[in-house]
């Protein structure tokens, strides 16, 4: 597996990592939950057919800037600056998780910023009837079985890569697991329902089926509401990262979305 390509966006004053791959038309791609702490199989899936480009969200992996953003329009705006300084406007988007969320508030909020749409277990809703599972609540060792069906892909993803200085590891991912808190504290419900409305773009919803995090209702709850063309689909064997469990699956559902 060859490496990304390397650049840097400043958002406010801070620097976050952009890693390109690929070539064909631009996909960004917002990650979930622990960010990118390194290049996956499921991007090099979508680089075979685009010019994948991952940005890092402020306080991720690769990035800082979370402890000056104090509230959810901070975020959003952040968020906006990132795409734009990584030459993603205009173009298709991919989000999951908590990054998920955000590539739902830039379909809403700046329907021109996104083409077309793919939300992998976004978070941003809450039913009080089914409740949302607090993954800033859980210990340690429950955390791999609520991010992945299979807990190993959760460990592997938060491993040290190579070159990692072993004191600083610790810290950049207890500082990503903040900055989500930040973002989605409590629950991850951000009232995205309210905006929902205002999506155009063709999405689509994919949604592990052995999610312990959220429900799959809610990918109902998101297609009910989004204003445009939208598909759900299920991923088998997969969990609530779906891309980190089934990352050729979740790929070809991208890809063909986007075809």
């Amino acid at each position: 597996m060859s490496s990304p390509a390397t650049t840097t966006v400043e958002v406010n004053g801070f620097p976050c990592r952009v890693w390109s791959k690929g070539s064909g038309p631009k996909l960004g791609f917002l990650a979930g939950l622990g960010g990118l702490p390194r290049w996956l199989p499921f991007l090099d899936r979508l680089a075979e057919h685009h010019t994948v480009i991952a940005p890092s969200l402020p306080g991720y992996p690769g990035a800082t800037g979370h402890t000056v953003l104090d509230s959810h329009l901070d975020w959003v705006l952040a968020v906006r600056q990132l795409l734009d300084g990584a030459g993603l406007r205009g173009a298709d988007l991919v989000g999951a998780s908590v990054g998920g969320a955000f590539a739902a508030e830039m379909a809403a909020i700046f329907p021109g910023q996104v083409r077309r749409l793919a939300l992998i277990a976004p978070f941003g809703l809450f039913d009080d009837r089914e409740p949302a599972t607090d993954p800033w609540a859980q210990r340690k060792d429950v955390l791999p079985g609520l991010m992945c069906a299979d807990p190993a892909r959760w460990n592997d993803l938060l491993a040290p890569p190579e070159g990692a200085n072993s004191v600083e590891w610790p810290i950049e991912m207890t500082r990503a697991a903040e900055a989500a808190a930040r973002a989605f504290w409590p629950l991850g419900n951000t009232r995205l329902e309210k905006r929902l409305g205002l999506i155009e773009a063709p999405t689509l919803v994919l949604w592990g089926e052995r999610d312990a995090l959220l429900p799959p209702s809610y990918a109902d709850a998101f297609a009910r509401g989004i204003k445009g063309p939208v598909r759900v689909e299920t991923v088998p064997g997969a969990g609530h990262l779906a891309y980190l469990d089934q990352p050729d699956a979740v790929a070809r559902a991208v890809l063909t979305h986007l075809s």
